[in-house]
């Protein structure tokens, strides 16, 4: 008799914060990889840095709101919010342990191998550095410093939310009976300096040295000055975390974008949430702190080392240590695009494929831009989700709006620590003369899709941009993202349905090609997985192979458990959050699990179904998370040109063979490197580069030869 399993039990599932953190550790551990070039690897330290404050800010955070009302139900996993955040806490403190003896034992040995030094003490310095650090602190830091004293006429400050400050223990000077009590004072590190200063390499080093101080060893040095009429006891740097977490109640709000600007004034109230401070700290001047911020002991981490590394990230720049970092890529153009061509004329021919940062984001930005002055074009529809801080689309779009197009542009105000950049491009283009909607009440709009509509001999013609990134141009350098051109008429008119959703009430009756969240989207995905588990079932070719940023939605991992036990071969490409286990017996044994973590940030979202050979392919901007399949208008678009979709399929089994930058999930929930003894090493983002700076047509039975994976795990 066949056994019966509940796909929903959760011991099935794996914690979506802990998952989170392992991420986080796949991050670190390219720090770690002694292959990579020095500046890299202190790149990624940072990048460790910043995402940690991220996740503290917003999901800690969350966790910690959720314990304060009481909120008892439990996670996918089995989990409370209580005991969520005692594992996040001991997760925490081992990825942060290991990233400073990452630091300390590995990178600042290596960098002091290539002459670069970061003079972490002040005692540190000769005679010379000191004299050039005194200097330089009386001409660009005292002037810019506010020294904050605490006592019963003032009260302790507000210190504000990931700011570096300092603080003393201060004494009065010459045993003054009304200055004998030791006092607290605080100093904020000023943002407006670089932290990272260069200052003269000791006179025995060679030329080429490169030596710096951070600018809170600065300030430090010369703290006395601050404070004359005292004596300085001790002073340490410290760095707290608030809960930057925004509480909109867009029903009550009159107006969406004046609440957005409110609340986020008070992110700099929120609770605080996390204290980092130096290892070697006074316990005095510790435990002022604590009790002034009203921080809990399992809150605060000491700190062995500089505290807040994304400092590192300035470092990646230093001149004269090519040698020290990768070279740059240039993204390549787009083959079916000629510079300079009429891109109207270009996508007429046939759909285009753009494959970014492999290849230019330019025919994007040239598409709004051609539009903007082209006199058959009538109208520019286009959502906004983050955008650059000197974006060229909404420029074009501001142009297109002054030219007389009817233009109208969704921005969507509540995009996470991108809400103050939204509101400024939302007026910007208000005063042009577009038509701006902030979303829609209760929901974020993460669809990434462009729409113009142009007269042409033969009558109204829709040309349609989707994606599976944001319309930067910047960060279309750094992450990996798809998008397809098409004048398609069916896709045409989704759009436009699209469009007149977000703008009015109208609901289509039904869709030609898109599926839509939050109302029709999880439907479509769960149909295509069971469709998949119906042809296993029935000893068809039945096989899944999903790419993506985050999976941790319930119903989609049960279907996926569901499928794997019929027999479905699934293949996961996941770079961040995977709630799901593999492994368990009669339930994931034929589902595996790859996260890729290189140089490029892996941010498209491609899925893939074998259909009993009558295969289809589908991008779209959405995850497997709840929040983008419930809570999010999100598009997904079929690929339905062949040749794109062979190439698609492409990108898909290249990152099935990659045995470089890929990490694959073991059935104890652990991530590990392929073993590559033996192997043609794959590198996949090495060999995009590689394929679009070639730019040569390949044949299909190359493609495979290359890079055919069989079902089986890669190992």
């Amino acid at each position: 008799m066949e056994k019966k399993f509940d796909f929903h039990q959760s011991e099935y599932y794996e914690n979506r914060e802990l998952s989170w953190l392992k991420f986080n550790g796949r991050v670190l551990n390219e720090a770690k990889d002694k292959n990579i070039p020095l500046l890299e690897r202190l790149k990624f330290v940072s990048i460790t840095s910043s995402n940690l404050d991220e996740f503290f800010m917003v999901r800690v955070a969350s966790l910690k709101d959720m314990v304060h009302a009481d909120y008892r139900k439990k996670d996918i996993a089995g989990m409370t919010a209580t005991q969520q955040l005692a594992a996040i806490n001991e997760k925490t403190r081992e990825l942060v342990d290991n990233q400073y003896n990452t630091y300390n034992r590995s990178l600042v040995p290596l960098m002091k191998a290539n002459n670069i030094q970061i003079i972490e003490k002040f005692e540190n310095l000769n005679e010379r550095q000191q004299k050039f650090v005194d200097r330089y602190f009386e001409e660009n830091v005292y002037p810019v410093l506010t020294p904050m004293a605490v006592d019963a006429s003032r009260p302790f400050p507000l210190i504000r939310n990931k700011t570096l400050n300092i603080a003393a223990l201060l004494s009065g000077k010459n045993g003054k009976s009304d200055k004998d009590a030791v006092e607290f004072a605080t100093v904020q590190v000023p943002s407006v300096l670089p932290r990272l200063v260069q200052i003269p390499s000791d006179e025995t080093e060679g030329a080429e040295d490169q030596t710096f101080i951070l600018l809170e060893q600065i300030i430090e040095k010369n703290i006395d000055k601050l404070f004359l009429n005292y004596t300085v006891l001790c002073a340490y740097p410290y760095r707290i975390m608030r809960n930057a977490d925004l509480t909109i109640d867009e029903d009550e709000a009159a107006d969406l974008l004046k609440e957005i600007q409110k609340q986020l004034k008070m992110r700099q109230w929120g609770e605080v949430i996390r204290l980092e401070v130096e290892a070697s700290i006074d316990k005095k001047l510790l435990r002022f702190l604590k009790e002034e911020l009203k921080v809990a002991e399992e809150d605060i981490f000491q700190i062995n080392g500089p505290i807040d590394l994304t400092f590192l990230m300035k470092m990646y720049g230093l001149p004269g240590c090519d040698s020290l970092r990768y070279a740059s890529y240039t993204p390549q153009r787009v083959p079916g695009i000629e510079p300079g061509e009429n891109i109207f004329d270009a996508i007429r021919g046939g759909d285009i494929l753009l494959h970014h940062p492999y290849q230019t984001f330019d025919p994007v930005v040239d598409f709004i831009r051609q539009a903007a002055v082209d006199p058959n074009v009538l109208a520019i529809k286009q959502t906004l989700y983050r955008v650059s801080g000197n974006s060229p689309i909404i420029a074009a779009l501001a142009k297109a709006a002054e030219n007389g197009k009817q233009v109208s542009v969704l921005v969507e105000l509540k995009a996470r620590f991108d809400e103050e950049n939204n509101i400024v491009w939302a007026k910007k283009l208000e005063q042009a003369g577009c038509h701006v909607i902030y979303g829609l009440v209760g929901l974020k709009t993460h669809s990434k899709i462009a729409l113009v509509v142009r007269r042409e001999e033969d009558g109204i013609r829709r040309y349609v941009h989707l994606g599976t990134g944001n319309y930067n141009d910047s960060t279309a350098k750094l992450y990996t993202d798809c998008g397809i051109f098409t004048c398609l008429e069916s896709i045409g008119e989704d759009a436009t349905a699209v469009f007149n959703m977000l703008s009015g009430y109208s609901e289509p009756l039904s869709w030609n090609e898109l599926s839509l969240a939050p109302i029709w989207l999880r439907a479509k995905f769960m149909h295509l997985i069971e469709r998949e588990t119906k042809h296993a079932k029935e000893g068809k070719a039945a096989r899944i192979v999903a790419k993506m940023n985050s999976l941790c939605d319930e119903g989609i991992i049960a279907a996926l458990y569901e499928a794997s036990a019929a027999g479905v071969e699934i293949d996961l490409i996941v770079r961040g959050i995977c709630c799901l286990k593999v492994g368990i017996p009669g339930v994931s044994e034929h589902i595996r699990v790859r996260s890729i973590v290189g140089n490029f940030l892996e941010h498209s979202r491609i899925f893939y179904f074998q259909n009993d050979g009558e295969e289809e392919v589908y991008m779209g901007s959405a995850d497997w998370m709840p929040r983008n399949l419930d809570r999010r208008v999100e598009i997904l678009f079929p690929v339905l040109d062949e040749e794109i979709k062979e190439k698609v399929k492409h990108i898909l089994f290249v990152e099935l063979s990659d045995n470089m930058k890929a990490h694959v999930l073991k059935s104890d929930g652990t991530y590990e490197k392929i073993d590559k003894r033996g192997k043609v090493l794959v590198n996949s983002q090495i060999q995009f580069c590689k394929e679009a700076t070639e730019a040569a047509p390949k044949s299909d039975h190359i493609y495979r030869e290359r890079i055919f994976i069989p079902a089986e795990p890669v190992e």
